[in-house]
């Protein structure tokens, strides 16, 4: 059974978050949207929270955190990602590198790496961590063992990294496994570094070769001198909104069924079998376009 909301969007994807804990502080982060999360599910909660996804059309899971590579238990979380459904997981890549291979033996299909900076000195300025080297290791890692391909959120940030859109490209740039994706600034914790999209959109439409307009969000990918960079504009974005497939979920298991909101959330906890199949579709008829 495929579920759609009151307003005729069907939910394909799972984006599900493992843990909120996180060994960067980012100075814009908006932990998927969580507030005060007392727990974290056990792999076990994960693994029947697919199942039942899967029973109602999902078709693609996304891992995300805090940093999901900080759970021990990662690996056998990606293996009971239910068969013919793609796996994949947004991570810092600080703890790439070691485990890229177990998590492509497990099932993993691709990551998507946050690199907000190439430059040392601004990479710790944004993470809090001097990590960059690390997280460039785990990027040739996760190429090396086919975890691709591999998309690099970089999160506009005015007056920091701006002026790095150049630099991105050029790192991306004849790399078919590496795809820039711009990511607009949410508005979290408020943080006013928002960057100019408008501007960069309108230089990535004047110098590409070729534009695609990709069905998710209807979200425009820029092909220009062998990059690939895709523009990801969540605010104030009908577009955006009427074409959300997703259903996220928590860390602690609640069923969140918009990024931008926590007043219309499905607690999962302790529900099993036709309860917990109550609670999705509960969550799914909750879900309501934030800007419309």
């Amino acid at each position: 059974m495929v579920l759609k909301d009151p307003y005729n969007r069907t939910v394909t994807n799972l984006r599900i978050s493992l843990t909120s804990r996180c060994n960067l502080r980012c100075i814009y982060c908006h932990a998927e949207g969580e507030v005060n999360p007392k727990e974290q599910m056990s792999a076990e909660d994960i693994a029947e929270l697919m199942q039942v996804g899967v029973q109602f059309g999902i078709r693609s899971i996304k891992f995300t955190g805090g940093e999901p590579l900080l759970r021990r238990d990662l690996a056998d979380i990606v293996r009971s990602v239910p068969p013919g459904v793609e796996a994949s997981l947004t991570t810092n890549g600080t703890l790439l590198a070691a485990q890229a291979a177990e998590l492509k033996e497990a099932g993993l299909a691709r990551v998507n790496v946050s690199l907000d900076s190439l430059r040392p000195e601004r990479y710790r300025e944004i993470t809090g961590k001097d990590c960059l080297a690390d997280v460039l290791a785990g990027i040739d890692a996760a190429i090396e063992v086919g975890l691709t391909p591999v998309k690099l959120n970089m999160v506009l940030l005015d007056g920091i990294n701006e002026d790095e859109l150049d630099d991105f490209m050029a790192f991306v740039r004849n790399k078919q496994d590496l795809i820039l994706q711009v990511i607009e600034l949410m508005e979290f914790n408020e943080c006013k570094f928002h960057g100019d999209v408008d501007s960069v959109e309108q230089e990535l439409d004047e110098r590409a070769t070729r534009v695609v307009t990709r069905r998710m969000h209807h979200r425009k990918k820029y092909c220009l001198d062998g990059a690939e960079v895709e523009v990801v504009r969540p605010l104030h974005n009908t577009e955006f909104c009427a074409f959300c497939n997703r259903l996220r979920v928590t860390s602690d298991g609640k069923l969140k069924p918009c990024l931008l909101r926590s007043d219309n959330l499905v607690d999962t906890q302790g529900k099993h079998g036709k309860e917990l199949e109550d609670a999705f579709r509960e969550a799914v008829s909750r879900r309501k376009p934030f800007f419309d």
